[in-house]
């Protein structure tokens, strides 16, 4: 039996891009899917789009590249920006094939964690559907107020959720819990 490795490449299940130096060398339509964009838009581009900021871009890649180079691989859920500017909830997993340059060859999987509920082992994907879309319009800046009127639900209602967040990271502000949501 001969295995087209190619396609099945392409064709994968999940989102899957290989990196080198935090470039997009190739991705899958799948990763094209998941983060809103064709192929052709993305490869030779940096992975920085799908971060919700420059600086979160650059954290990760510091303390990613630590995981990788010792251990080759790493595992997290995270918060990622489409290509259309929506952020969302993903499982994301990464490979190096040179831990001595940790982001020189890289192989990564992407998870889009539904709305239901997906679960899995770290604390971020333990959240709840609703837990998971306050947070997310959190980390975008919104108001209690505009966040209820998004989810067509009270105020208060929000604030009982944020209040949720906060104890289920403990941390005291909602700055310190956008931070931890973000690192990844």
């Amino acid at each position: 039996m001969d295995v087209d490795y190619q396609e099945a490449f392409e064709n994968s299940p999940v989102g899957q891009a290989i990196g080198r130096n935090r470039v997009i060398l190739a991705c899958n339509h799948m990763f094209g899917r998941i983060f809103r964009g064709a192929i052709e838009d993305m490869v030779g581009q940096t992975f920085e789009r799908l971060y919700p900021t420059q600086s979160d871009f650059e954290k990760t890649g510091q303390r990613v590249g630590g995981f990788l180079s010792i251990d080759s691989t790493f595992s997290d859920d995270r918060v990622m920006r489409r290509l259309d500017g929506d952020l969302f909830w993903v499982r994301v997993r990464g490979f190096t094939y040179t831990p001595e340059d940790p982001h020189s060859r890289t192989l990564w999987v992407f998870t889009e964690l539904a709305k239901d509920g997906t679960s899995g082992q770290s604390l971020r994907s333990s959240l709840t559907a609703r837990e998971r879309d306050v947070a997310t319009l959190l980390i975008e800046g919104k108001t209690a107020k505009e966040i209820a009127k998004v989810l067509d639900i009270s105020h208060r209602t929000v604030d009982i959720y944020r209040t949720r967040l906060l104890r289920k990271y403990n941390v005291s502000r909602t700055a310190e819990l956008i931070e931890f949501l973000l690192q990844g």
